[in-house]
């Protein structure tokens, strides 16, 4: 009987594994190799040890599409944080419509990334967009958002963080309910006020939704591709201040058919990404609060 009941875990299991294993594990191991070859995706690797990496650090247009990652990152999350903790204490309050409220926010995280792409690109229209036409009605100055090295960076970063406010609100949502109600009666006997309520009591109890929410947010930051594609797209002059580790990725592997020296590229964005969460996970332990 038990092997029997054994047998149909590993059936339902299976998909899942084979899943992972073909389209996670599997690439994964075979670009840690490609990152040590040079390739071209038609002919067999050729191993030429550690000259990709040696090529990565001479080269200018990787480590200035590390510092925009890095600047994209270090803008985004923070302020994406902070915008859904404040919505989520909002959307914790018991009023009219509050399910229509939580659903709208949440929409964002349900869209296609392309899609928002090219609404946010046709939004940031310098002639017929609508973000400049509201600029306009005001007489206020109307920048070419996309097509200025000045604004298009933090215009991409603005649409980022619209499209992950809604994860990260559901997640806090879900820690804020988990809050006993009890201290704030007792904060309420003491006479403190809604202020120090949130930073007395919210704050500290809210830590581990805050800590997952940190890691997520800086991981997806980190691999930012989509938008940059969609919205600068192959924009020579534009590039050079928006492009990011991803985009060099793919320019480097799909485009220039040099897979060895985009699979170098991805090791490297790899380690970073596997260095900054494991100092997040020493960290934690200063200011998280499981109890």
């Amino acid at each position: 009987m038990d092997s029997i009941e054994a047998l149909w875990g590993y059936i339902f299991i299976a998909p899942v594994v084979l899943g992972l294993t073909i389209f996670y594990i599997a690439p994964a191991v075979s670009s840690f190799y490609l990152a040590f070859t040079q390739w071209d995706g038609l002919t067999a690797p050729l191993f030429i040890g550690l000259e990709n990496f040696i090529a990565l650090f001479k080269d200018e247009v990787f480590i200035r599409s590390m510092i925009n990652t890095i600047i994209f990152t270090l803008v985004s999350v923070p302020f994406s944080i902070a915008c859904a903790t404040v919505i989520a204490v909002l959307l914790n309050q018991k009023i009219k419509g509050i399910v229509m409220y939580r659903t709208l926010f949440f929409i964002p995280v349900v869209t296609m990334p392309i899609a928002i792409g090219m609404v946010w690109r046709w939004l940031y229209n310098s002639e017929f967009g609508l973000i400049n036409y509201i600029l306009g009605q005001f007489h206020l100055p109307q920048p070419s958002w996309l097509f200025d090295e000045k604004f298009a960076l933090f215009s991409i970063i603005l649409v980022s963080v619209w499209m992950s406010v809604g994860y990260n609100t559901v997640i806090l949502l879900a820690g804020l309910q988990g809050i006993s109600s009890s201290y704030y009666e007792a904060a309420d006997l003491d006479g403190a006020n809604e202020f120090q309520k949130f930073l007395r009591i919210t704050v500290p109890l809210l830590t581990p939704s805050l800590f997952f929410v940190l890691v997520m947010s800086m991981i997806n930051s980190l691999q930012v591709f989509d938008l940059i594609f969609v919205m600068i797209g192959d924009n020579a002059s534009l590039l050079e201040p928006t492009r990011t580790v991803v985009y060099s990725v793919w320019e480097n592997g799909f485009k220039f058919f040099n897979m060895g020296y985009a699979s170098a590229q991805a090791l490297i964005l790899f380690i970073v990404i596997l260095i900054i969460t494991i100092i997040q996970m020493v960290l934690q332990k200063r200011w998280v609060h499981y109890q």
